[in-house]
């Protein structure tokens, strides 16, 4: 018996190794692209930079998040990762602009939507860290509902629509929550194997939930 537990001993702790090496490489290059992100958001608040033509940001996320695709295995991939980021951070900042100038309680509505944040991602993912819960059989709901509010959110914005955008925020904010804890759970049990593509899914979910509390947020509490 003892010859085939050091045999399967030995099969097992590069698996490990290699998903412990994984999570490692997402969280670092994570907390540098939430940085990077944070410097160019700074930099058009700092500037006052108008807000970009949303579908502008849309051809700018998508071309950018296709290159990141591409160059996943390559070095490059890691020079597409902080464009990207740094491109949401610059579209980030006329936003928060806004709320800080529109909202007389603009300071507490944009403290508060990235307190929750912080707050709901660290937990999450501490959650499917520690549990080792296999999340995959959310990947289809996820896709068909985060597919379904993206559409929506467009409806509303072509048809001007306030309340179809409200609920859009809503569902985005618990999609974004599934989505964290599905890919945490890839990374654990080894589904994901590449850390650059694992930290633009993680980026994507902090980024849309921060902004979609934000939303909500600031309708609530708008006098």
């Amino acid at each position: 018996m003892e010859p085939a537990r050091t045999t399967y001993t030995s099969i097992a702790q590069p698996g490990v190794l290699e998903t412990n090496k994984v999570l490692k490489n997402t969280y670092l290059l994570l907390a540098a692209t939430l940085l990077f992100s944070a410097f160019t958001a700074g930099i058009a608040m700092f500037t006052n930079m108008p807000p970009l033509n949303p579908f502008i940001v849309l051809a700018g996320y998508f071309g950018l998040l296709f290159a990141t695709m591409k160059t996943r295995n390559s070095a490059m991939g890691l020079l597409f990762v902080f464009a990207l980021t740094g491109f949401m951070g610059l579209t980030l900042g006329p936003i928060i602009n806004l709320y800080l100038t529109m909202l007389p309680n603009g300071n507490q509505v944009v403290m508060t939507a990235l307190g929750t944040t912080g707050a709901v991602f660290v937990g999450l993912s501490a959650y499917a860290i520690k549990s080792k819960r296999d999340f995959s059989f959310m990947g289809g709901f996820l896709f068909v509902g985060i597919l379904g509010a993206f559409i929506l959110g467009i409806v509303a914005l072509l048809f001007n629509m306030p309340t179809l955008s409200l609920a859009v925020s809503g569902m985005f904010v618990l999609a974004m929550g599934g989505l964290i804890l599905y890919q945490t759970s890839e990374i654990v049990r080894g589904g994901e194997t590449n850390y650059i593509m694992a930290t633009v899914t993680l980026y994507v979910s902090i980024y849309n939930l921060f902004t979609s509390l934000l939303h909500l947020l600031g309708v609530f509490s708008d006098e």
